[in-house]
Protein backbone atom coordinates (compact mmCIF):
# COMPACT_ATOMS: atom_id res chain seq x y z
CA UNK A 1 0.00 0.00 0.00
CA UNK A 2 3.07 2.18 0.92
CA UNK A 3 4.25 2.45 -2.76
CA UNK A 4 0.85 2.56 -4.49
CA UNK A 5 -0.07 5.85 -1.71
CA UNK A 6 3.38 7.08 -2.64
CA UNK A 7 3.65 6.85 -6.50
CA UNK A 8 -0.18 7.96 -6.75
CA UNK A 9 -1.20 4.91 -8.15
CA UNK A 10 2.06 3.66 -9.32
CA UNK A 11 1.51 6.92 -12.28
CA UNK A 12 5.22 7.99 -10.52
CA UNK A 13 6.55 4.30 -12.57
CA UNK A 14 5.99 5.99 -15.71
CA UNK A 15 9.57 5.93 -17.13
CA UNK A 16 9.91 9.21 -18.21
CA UNK A 17 8.48 12.38 -16.93
CA UNK A 18 6.91 10.54 -13.48
CA UNK A 19 7.00 13.64 -11.69
CA UNK A 20 4.51 15.48 -14.88
CA UNK A 21 2.74 11.96 -15.04
CA UNK A 22 2.36 12.09 -11.46
CA UNK A 23 0.89 15.84 -11.96
CA UNK A 24 -1.28 15.07 -14.85
CA UNK A 25 -3.00 12.35 -13.46
CA UNK A 26 -3.61 14.42 -9.83
CA UNK A 27 -4.74 17.34 -11.48
CA UNK A 28 -8.08 15.90 -12.65
CA UNK A 29 -8.41 14.45 -9.38
CA UNK A 30 -8.21 17.73 -7.87
CA UNK A 31 -10.34 19.46 -10.38
CA UNK A 32 -12.82 16.81 -9.23
CA UNK A 33 -12.95 17.69 -5.71
CA UNK A 34 -13.23 21.05 -6.71
CA UNK A 35 -16.39 20.57 -8.99
CA UNK A 36 -18.17 18.36 -6.12
CA UNK A 37 -17.22 19.77 -2.84
CA UNK A 38 -15.27 22.79 -2.32
CA UNK A 39 -11.70 24.82 -2.24
CA UNK A 40 -12.17 24.13 1.40
CA UNK A 41 -12.14 20.23 1.07
CA UNK A 42 -9.37 20.17 -1.42
CA UNK A 43 -6.94 22.43 0.82
CA UNK A 44 -7.97 20.00 3.82
CA UNK A 45 -7.52 16.60 1.65
CA UNK A 46 -4.37 17.85 0.84
CA UNK A 47 -2.89 18.83 4.17
CA UNK A 48 -3.99 15.44 5.28
CA UNK A 49 -2.14 13.55 2.71
CA UNK A 50 0.67 15.77 3.22
CA UNK A 51 0.86 14.87 6.77
CA UNK A 52 0.46 10.73 5.64
CA UNK A 53 2.92 11.39 2.98
CA UNK A 54 5.63 12.65 5.18
CA UNK A 55 5.61 9.36 7.37
CA UNK A 56 5.09 7.11 4.37
CA UNK A 57 8.54 9.07 2.52
CA UNK A 58 10.05 8.53 5.81
CA UNK A 59 9.23 4.87 5.89
CA UNK A 60 10.38 4.25 2.27
CA UNK A 61 13.31 6.50 2.59
CA UNK A 62 14.42 4.36 5.47
CA UNK A 63 13.33 1.30 3.92
CA UNK A 64 15.28 1.38 0.85
CA UNK A 65 17.86 4.30 1.91
CA UNK A 66 17.39 6.86 -1.37
CA UNK A 67 16.46 10.42 -0.60
CA UNK A 68 13.28 11.37 -2.92
CA UNK A 69 13.37 8.45 -5.46
CA UNK A 70 11.56 9.74 -8.82
CA UNK A 71 9.23 7.45 -8.73
CA UNK A 72 7.99 9.38 -5.85
CA UNK A 73 5.02 11.39 -6.64
CA UNK A 74 3.04 12.02 -3.47
CA UNK A 75 4.82 15.65 -3.39
CA UNK A 76 3.16 16.53 -7.57
CA UNK A 77 -0.09 15.48 -5.98
CA UNK A 78 -0.04 17.91 -2.71
CA UNK A 79 1.76 20.53 -4.82
CA UNK A 80 -0.93 20.20 -7.65
CA UNK A 81 -3.74 20.44 -4.97
CA UNK A 82 -2.41 23.55 -2.86
CA UNK A 83 -2.07 25.22 -6.72
CA UNK A 84 -5.87 24.17 -7.23
CA UNK A 85 -7.11 25.13 -3.31
CA UNK A 86 -5.50 28.62 -4.37
CA UNK A 87 -6.50 29.10 -8.01
CA UNK A 88 -9.09 28.75 -9.15
CA UNK A 89 -10.45 28.09 -5.55
CA UNK A 90 -14.22 28.55 -6.90
CA UNK A 91 -16.71 25.94 -6.90
CA UNK A 92 -18.35 25.12 -10.36
CA UNK A 93 -20.70 22.52 -11.40
CA UNK A 94 -19.64 19.74 -13.83
CA UNK A 95 -22.06 21.67 -17.08
CA UNK A 96 -20.14 24.68 -16.39
CA UNK A 97 -16.17 23.40 -16.30
CA UNK A 98 -16.03 24.20 -19.93
CA UNK A 99 -17.39 27.71 -19.67
CA UNK A 100 -14.18 30.09 -20.32
CA UNK A 101 -15.63 33.47 -18.12
CA UNK A 102 -15.58 31.92 -15.26
CA UNK A 103 -12.02 30.61 -15.39
CA UNK A 104 -11.74 27.67 -13.73
CA UNK A 105 -9.89 25.80 -16.58
CA UNK A 106 -8.29 28.28 -17.48
CA UNK A 107 -6.96 28.90 -14.06
CA UNK A 108 -6.62 25.24 -13.14
CA UNK A 109 -4.12 24.71 -16.59
CA UNK A 110 -2.47 27.80 -15.99
CA UNK A 111 -2.07 26.36 -12.58
CA UNK A 112 -0.56 23.39 -13.77
CA UNK A 113 1.76 24.58 -16.18
CA UNK A 114 2.76 27.15 -13.17
CA UNK A 115 3.21 24.55 -10.52
CA UNK A 116 5.34 22.31 -13.33
CA UNK A 117 7.88 25.16 -13.95
CA UNK A 118 8.16 26.11 -10.06
CA UNK A 119 8.75 22.67 -9.41
CA UNK A 120 11.47 21.94 -11.78
CA UNK A 121 13.03 25.22 -12.23
CA UNK A 122 13.18 25.40 -8.01
CA UNK A 123 13.45 28.96 -7.80
CA UNK A 124 14.37 30.94 -4.37
CA UNK A 125 12.89 29.25 -0.96
CA UNK A 126 11.28 26.04 -3.31
CA UNK A 127 15.01 25.77 -3.63
CA UNK A 128 16.35 25.95 -0.81
CA UNK A 129 14.06 23.23 0.84
CA UNK A 130 14.62 20.92 -1.57
CA UNK A 131 19.05 21.36 -1.41
CA UNK A 132 18.62 21.56 2.46
CA UNK A 133 15.53 19.34 3.68
CA UNK A 134 15.89 15.91 4.26
CA UNK A 135 13.17 13.38 4.46
CA UNK A 136 9.78 13.14 4.22
CA UNK A 137 9.74 16.91 5.07
CA UNK A 138 11.92 17.94 2.23
CA UNK A 139 10.28 15.97 -0.23
CA UNK A 140 6.99 17.18 0.49
CA UNK A 141 8.27 21.23 1.50
CA UNK A 142 9.64 21.73 -2.02
CA UNK A 143 6.40 21.02 -3.97
CA UNK A 144 4.16 22.59 -1.22
CA UNK A 145 5.64 25.58 -1.71
CA UNK A 146 5.64 25.55 -5.51
CA UNK A 147 1.96 24.98 -5.23
CA UNK A 148 0.87 27.69 -3.35
CA UNK A 149 3.30 30.05 -5.53
CA UNK A 150 1.28 28.41 -8.73
CA UNK A 151 -1.89 29.10 -6.85
CA UNK A 152 -0.84 32.49 -6.12
CA UNK A 153 0.72 33.70 -9.27
CA UNK A 154 -1.99 31.95 -11.48
CA UNK A 155 -4.72 33.81 -9.16
CA UNK A 156 -2.81 37.11 -10.35
CA UNK A 157 -2.09 36.36 -14.21
CA UNK A 158 -6.54 35.66 -14.02
CA UNK A 159 -7.18 38.87 -11.92
CA UNK A 160 -4.90 40.98 -14.43
CA UNK A 161 -6.10 39.58 -17.35
CA UNK A 162 -10.08 40.39 -15.66
CA UNK A 163 -8.79 44.18 -15.30
CA UNK A 164 -7.57 44.64 -18.63
CA UNK A 165 -11.27 43.20 -20.14
CA UNK A 166 -12.83 45.57 -17.60
CA UNK A 167 -10.87 48.63 -18.86
CA UNK A 168 -11.39 47.53 -23.01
Amino acid sequence: MNRFFITVGYSGLFPKAPGTAGTLVSLPLGMLILIYFDAYTLFLATALISIIAIKEINRYEEKTGTHDDKSIVIDELAGMWFALSVAPAITVGMSEVATLSNGFLIQSILSFALFRYFDIAKPSIIGRIDRETKGGIGVMGDDIVAGFAAGITSSLIWQGWLQIQAIV
